[in-house]
């Protein structure tokens, strides 16, 4: 009896391996040839006129007009079957040759509307996985993207690690860029993000740090600022913050390595000139690392913050050769420092109070150390809005030079 049953289930164990070979197939496999890899996207606000170019793929002429839903043009750089490097060779993308991209444009009443009106004049379908820039026109980011945010949101292919620039200018423009540095333009502003996070000038804030602040109750988003230039390279002109969904306003560049500081984003990368007071002796100060804590605190019924921000750094060069940098003179270097970040510090603060976004998240501190006065008081991200405007914010910032550099005899 047992010998039988030891025989069935050895014959079945032996049909499953059997099987399981034919269930591991590639039945819905598809070859990347066979597939539009696209590498980057651009959004503008399309002129009403340019409704005419709408192709009829998902309603009919008329049906809806730019008055009534808007009209948005989209620009799509397509990776172009084996021109693609694979690694370093000569020339960029100005360079001449075989273009390594296909850029591509449609107009439509959403974004799903124009990547459905771009497929229609693309055989293979689209695939974003290989997504690797958004760039939205400040004219749209200011009038809002909660539509782009749900349909990429909603789009498994799309990865959280991409970048998502605001384009001073046109984002069509950046799309159909040559810098001469990269022979695939995307790949080129893609390194640029993550050289300048590397070197401590740029805030990690990658596509789903930026979709998570949105959705905070107590945080505001914020995204590079990008400008493009006449040289065909891009510059990265400061932050653009969010109110919601909406874009409220922008700081200049020497403003980042601010926000940063308060942030306590370590490695520092900027670099500042300070002036002792009273002379003419200038100082080069580069930042180095910096480091902050937040506390919260309840003061007459209303919260206030309390900022320590502690940046360490190097004096790279001084201006005046005959200046001896004695102890006395370091002392007064990092007090005018302290002074300068600090001021610095508030009036990045109070810009961003102004337009009642708080890209800081010094709402979220409230809510995670008092959420009683939260509950109570708060509750809601509209609130919290209208609370920032008047929060009291206490700044203490204290610089201290690490190294005055070497001079070579």
């Amino acid at each position: 009896m047992k010998a039988g049953r030891l025989k069935a289930r050895s014959n079945l164990l032996l049909v499953m391996l059997l099987v399981f070979p034919l269930l591991a197939g590639c039945w819905d496999r598809q070859e990347i040839e066979e597939r539009a890899v696209v590498l980057g996207i651009g959004v503008d606000v399309a002129d009403p006129a340019e409704e005419r170019k709408e192709t009829e793929s998902s309603h009919e002429r008329g049906a809806l007009t730019a008055e009534e839903t808007g009209l948005l043009r989209l620009t799509v750089q397509i990776a172009v079957p084996g021109r693609i490097p694979l690694g370093p060779g000569e020339g960029g993308g100005g360079g001449g040759g075989q273009r390594t991209v296909w850029v591509v444009d449609a107009v439509g009443h959403t974004i799903g509307d124009a990547i459905n009106t771009l497929q229609q004049r693309v055989s293979p379908p689209l695939f974003f996985g290989h997504l690797r820039i958004i760039v939205i026109s400040e004219a749209l980011a200011r009038k809002g993207i909660k539509n782009l945010n749900d349909y990429f949101r909603r789009n498994p292919e799309v990865r959280r690690m991409n970048w998502m620039f605001v384009s001073q200018g046109s984002a069509a423009g950046i799309m159909r860029a040559s810098p001469l540095l990269e022979r695939v333009p995307t790949l080129y502003l893609m390194t640029t993000m993550d050289q300048s996070v590397k070197m401590g000038r740029f805030p990690n804030d990658f596509l789903g740090i930026f979709w998570s602040a949105v959705s905070s109750k107590g945080k505001e988003g914020y995204l590079p600022y990008v400008e493009l230039m006449k040289e065909q390279n891009v510059q990265i002109s400061g932050l653009a913050y969010f109110r919601g969904d909406r874009m409220v306003g922008s700081t200049n560049p020497i403003q980042i390595p601010v926000y940063m500081g308060i942030m306590g984003i370590s490695m520092a990368g900027g670099q500042t000139f300070v002036r002792i007071p009273g002379t003419e002796e200038l100082f080069m100060f580069q930042g180095r690392s910096r480091k902050s804590v937040f506390k919260v605190r309840i003061e007459n019924g209303k919260p206030v913050i309390r900022v320590t921000v502690a940046i360490e750094g190097n004096l790279i060069s001084k201006f005046n050769e005959t200046v001896q940098l004695s102890s006395e003179v370091v002392r007064r270097i990092e007090a005018q420092l302290s002074q300068q970040s600090k001021e610095a510090s508030q009036n990045l603060i109070a810009l961003t109070q102004e337009k009642r976004a708080d890209i800081f998240g010094f709402g979220e501190q409230v809510r995670a150390k008092e959420p009683d006065y939260w509950n109570a008081h708060i509750r809601t991200k509209d609130a919290w809005q209208k609370q920032y405007q008047e929060l009291k914010v206490e700044m203490d910032v204290r610089v201290h030079v690490r190294r005055v550099g070497m001079k070579a005899t």
